[in-house]
């Protein structure tokens, strides 16, 4: 029922070893807490002056203030364990999708991971804050207190030890049936994040198309679901609560009754009476604070292993294993042989048998109808998605065969515009400045003067100090793009340019005044281009036709179109859809 890869976590064992001794001390806390009021009460029973009982109230204060300051230590120790462990978590998780790129983005969905490296995290920090604590309060309090009250009576100590494994039979029922209805409302939750941030990313797009009331219905179907897995698990955690409860209530109810009666026979002195009685209580409260308490960690629990799946996942190795490129020149070489890519790597490739070199400075643009594995090459080109590890073919810097691409040397030399460039929660220039952080001020108007963002820029009272991104001032998708090219234009020593569909969400006004800007950035640059729009093809070097992720011409604009091959076939079909 508790995650064994909560024993993976760094530091877990000297916090653990800490909770021990600190839940073994409160637990003789407890245990003198029932003892020293039961003299105290057996005292008064008996009518005796206050200042025989005085003493022994004192005790009894004292081991209630131990208790609960030892439960404060307990709290803070685990606070800040918690803390550093969702921290460290939240570090390997950007980490992790920061190595693998967009490949896993695509794969796992926008909403979902975002869900996880934020609500995910605090999850699994309200999971370790609650799980150790009651874990091991359940593993040692009640027994320590049980081998007190067999001390004090047998019969009692019996009935309670008979009920313990009813108790716990109906917490692994019970828990069981949580576990999977909490399963399927975490993944409803995931669903529903990603419907949602498809929704709000693309609902400029679905109010263009008259369709943002259907999709809102859509997105209300998936609330709805999750809304109804939601209350199945909470209808398991009420009934788990009322069958805990009525167990333990019911087992002390059965000592009262044979205490009593004990008592009114004179079987029994009133102090073990008396404290067993006040112990028996305190014997089940573990075991039912662990029990209402894990159906509220559940979805911690669903967070961390999800996590973990995904920080398993392989990602590149050997990232230094070019040592024959430093600047990307006239001279360098790429090549690809036979090389094969596949997102899950099985039959299917997404790249297949693929082919090409390419040698100095040129315009490579990428053409191909909708998931012909345009994106899958400009990926792997920038080391986001590896070749498969058998039959991966061969990829070759200037003769030197890499594993990949995610090398630190070829992605140094590498900018990557996708179609929607990312800003940071920070100033236009520093987001200018990603690629290259300490250049100077005046290098950053230079590349914003070059970029096209000079008119804008005098718009704006802070110019490059403003703040865009994450509810800070909004910028269109031109001037998100012109950011994106400044960044090029700063770091002159990148000579390759990744571009994937970078004008594929602009107007053919914007696009057209972006292009008199893009065109200047092109010279002394390898560029690979991918994108529908025709009117790009003829301003490059040569074209690539990919098609089910093969490659099924490659040459120039004007070569390609004397073949009358797979190049003119596409042109005539997308002029036509333009029709």
């Amino acid at each position: 029922m508790v995650d064994k890869q909560l024993f993976s976590l760094s530091g877990i064992k000297k916090v653990t070893i800490m909770l021990v001794g600190l839940t073994v001390l409160q637990a003789f806390m407890i245990l003198f807490q029932g003892k020293y009021l039961a003299l105290a009460l057996v005292k008064t029973w008996h009518l005796r002056p206050l200042n025989l009982f005085g003493p022994l109230i004192g005790l009894f204060f004292a081991a209630f203030i131990g208790r609960h300051l030892i439960n404060w230590v307990k709290s803070i120790v685990l606070d800040r364990f918690a803390n550093q462990a969702s921290q460290s978590l939240r570090e390997q998780l950007l980490t992790k999708l920061f190595h693998i790129g967009p490949s896993l983005v695509a794969k796992q969905g926008t909403g979902n991971l975002v869900t996880m490296a934020l609500d995910g995290i605090d999850e699994v920090d309200n999971y370790l804050t609650l799980i150790l604590n009651k874990m091991l309060n359940m593993m040692i309090i009640p027994w320590i207190l049980l081998i007190y009250i067999f001390t004090l009576d047998v019969k009692t100590g019996v009935v309670l030890l008979l009920v313990v494994p009813i108790v716990i039979l109906f917490m692994i029922i019970l828990g069981f049936a949580a576990r999977d209805k909490a399963d399927k409302q975490y993944a409803g939750y995931q669903l529903l994040s990603n419907h949602f941030v498809d929704a709000l990313r693309g609902l400029s797009t679905l109010k263009l198309l008259g369709i943002s009331k259907q999709y809102a219905n859509n997105v209300y179907s998936v609330s709805e679901s999750y809304r109804k897995q939601t209350m199945a698990v909470l209808r398991i955690a009420v009934l788990s609560t009322f069958a805990l409860d009525f167990f333990t209530t019911l087992s002390i109810a059965v000592v009262a009754v044979f205490l009593g009666l004990d008592l009114l026979a004179g079987k029994m002195p009133y102090f073990p009476a008396l404290a067993s009685l006040i112990l028996a209580p305190e014997f089940f409260l573990p075991l039912r604070d662990f029990s209402s308490d894990y159906h509220a960690t559940l979805n911690g629990k669903n967070a961390m292993q999800a996590i973990r799946q995904l920080l398993a996942l392989p990602e590149a190795t050997q990232r230094q294993a070019l040592t024959s490129l430093t600047t990307f020149g006239a001279n360098d070489e790429l090549e690809f042989k036979h090389v094969n890519v596949s997102y899950e790597n099985n039959n299917e490739h997404d790249l297949a048998d693929f082919s090409f070199k390419v040698h100095g400075f040129q315009k490579i643009g990428v053409m191909g109808p909708s998931g012909s594995g345009k994106s899958t090459l400009i990926n792997t080109l920038g080391g986001f998605l590896l070749p498969e590890a058998k039959n991966g073919g061969q990829i070759l810097l200037n003769g030197q065969q890499v594993p990949h691409l995610s090398q630190e040397q070829w992605q140094n030399n590498f900018v990557y515009m996708p179609q929607k460039p990312y800003l940071f929660h920070a100033t236009i220039g520093q987001n200018i400045a990603f690629y290259q952080p300490k250049a100077s001020r005046e290098a950053i108007k230079v590349a914003a003067e070059n970029a096209g963002l000079t008119i804008w820029l005098k718009q704006l009272p802070a110019g490059l100090d403003t703040v865009i991104g994450e509810g800070e001032r909004g910028i269109s998708g031109g001037q998100a793009q012109r950011i994106a090219l400044a960044r090029a234009f700063l770091d002159r020593k990148r000579r390759v340019l990744l571009f994937d569909e970078p004008t594929a969400h602009l107007d053919i006004e914007t696009e057209a005044a972006l292009k008199e800007t893009m065109l200047p950035l092109f010279k002394d640059h390898l560029i690979f281009f991918a994108t529908h729009r025709l009117h790009w093809m003829q301003e490059m070097d040569q074209i690539m036709v990919i098609e089910a992720g093969r490659l099924v011409e490659m040459g120039t604009p004007q070569q390609l179109q004397q073949k009358q091959g797979a190049y003119t076939q596409l042109m005539t079909q997308m002029k036509g859809a333009k029709l």
